[in-house]
């Protein structure tokens, strides 16, 4: 072989070398910075790439990746004095490689200054309580100061975290007494609600349960009421309608009379001291009273006297000194043995019937003692 087709083999070898030296495949999510001759030339993106040997470099590999980096805590001082320490935590994305290449020397010292500057101000307006319940304020100011200050370096600030705050022990041992303070006052708050609601409860329950029962006896009272009203007007119409049938039937005298000794037996029969007499019976009285005075008082004129067909004279013909008060009916029992006045047999009528006939005959027998013998 001879030595100028081996310098061609050399010379070949070496150029496929190079070329396959400057062809550059780019990641996904990933982009390179290409100078040419120390010149920003352009930006390559995801895919293959052939760089021009001896004139262009990647001047840098930049990640498109959204990152995070955590910062060491940072001393900052409260509105009311009070120092703390506070690492936060910064979520990025690089949206520009050229302007992330050649806006800033190291960026992300940049950020973390930027970050530190801008909590001591924020922190500084802020009092210790408000500074720990006010994180999402915090976060999102600090959001965007940074995102307004990075979009010239190719930086998007997606998320600011403060990852812990750490007050001095002395002002946590007081956070912690504050603390259990609250939670106790907070308990006898909820005792005392709870107990109030529950003799709230309890009162309406005895209030209501007051309430139906004086609903029940009032419907009670009421419904008594209206069967007593109901009964009374019952009653009322049934005597009507037997007075309306009684006047229909048209009674006489004699029933009339009947029905009042049948009342005054009942009468009689209670216990009552009192007794009220029929006007039947009071003929008893007047006999009675002449009886008396004939045959105890001895009031008795026994002069005979001449009739006038010169008969003599019957017994028990003296006139008495004292008139009767009461003239004595004659009631001669009638057929059947009932009274004469036509009236149905009634035990009381008889036993004062038979009484008259014996105070009768007793009298006859008294006259006819006292008359002079002939």
């Amino acid at each position: 072989m001879s030595p100028f087709l081996i310098g061609f083999v050399i010379v070949l070898v070496v150029v496929i070398l190079i070329i396959i030296a400057n062809i550059k495949i780019v990641p996904q999510a990933n982009a390179f910075v290409i100078e040419r001759f120390g010149v920003y030339y352009t930006t390559w993106h995801t895919g293959i790439h052939m760089k021009v040997p001896f004139m262009d470099r990647i001047a840098r590999r930049v990640s498109l990746k959204e990152q995070v980096v955590d910062f060491e805590p940072q001393s900052v001082i409260t509105r009311d004095n009070v120092s703390m320490q506070i690492d936060t935590v910064v979520y990025y994305q690089i949206t520009d490689s050229k302007l992330y290449a050649y806006g800033v020397e190291r960026p992300i010292m940049a950020i973390e200054t930027l970050c530190a500057t801008t909590l001591r101000n924020i922190i500084g307006e802020l009092e210790l309580d408000n500074t720990l319940t006010s994180r999402d304020k915090i976060n999102e100011r600090i959001r965007e100061i940074l995102d307004e200050a990075t979009d010239a370096w190719g930086i998007k600030v997606k998320r600011v975290e403060l990852k812990n705050i750490l007050p001095p022990r002395e002002i946590q041992i007081a956070m912690e007494k504050q603390m259990k303070a609250e939670r106790e006052r907070r308990a006898r708050i909820l005792d005392a609600e709870g107990e109030k609601t529950s003799q709230i409860l309890v009162a309406e329950g005895h209030k209501e349960a007051a309430i139906l029962r004086a609903e029940a006896i009032k419907e009670t009272k009421i419904r008594e009421a209206q069967g007593e009203a109901e009964a009374i007007i019952a009653v009322q119409t049934a005597f009507a309608d037997s007075l309306r049938m009684l006047n229909e039937a048209a009674p006489s005298d004699r029933v009339i009379a009947l029905k009042s000794l049948e009342t005054f037996a009942q009468v009689a029969d209670g216990r009552a001291t009192k007794i009220i007499i029929p006007s039947e019976l009071q003929s008893m009285s007047g006999l009675a009273t002449v009886l008396k005075e004939l045959v105890i008082d001895g009031n008795v004129d026994n002069t005979p006297r001449q009739k006038k067909d010169g008969a003599a004279p019957a017994l028990g013909t003296g006139i008495p000194k004292v008139q009767a008060r009461a003239a004595v009916p004659q009631a001669a029992p009638a057929q059947g043995g009932n009274i004469g006045t036509g009236f149905a047999s009634n035990p009381m009528l008889n036993q004062t019937l038979n009484a008259q006939n014996d105070l009768r005959a007793r009298a006859q027998a008294a006259l006819n003692n006292n008359a002079p013998r002939s």
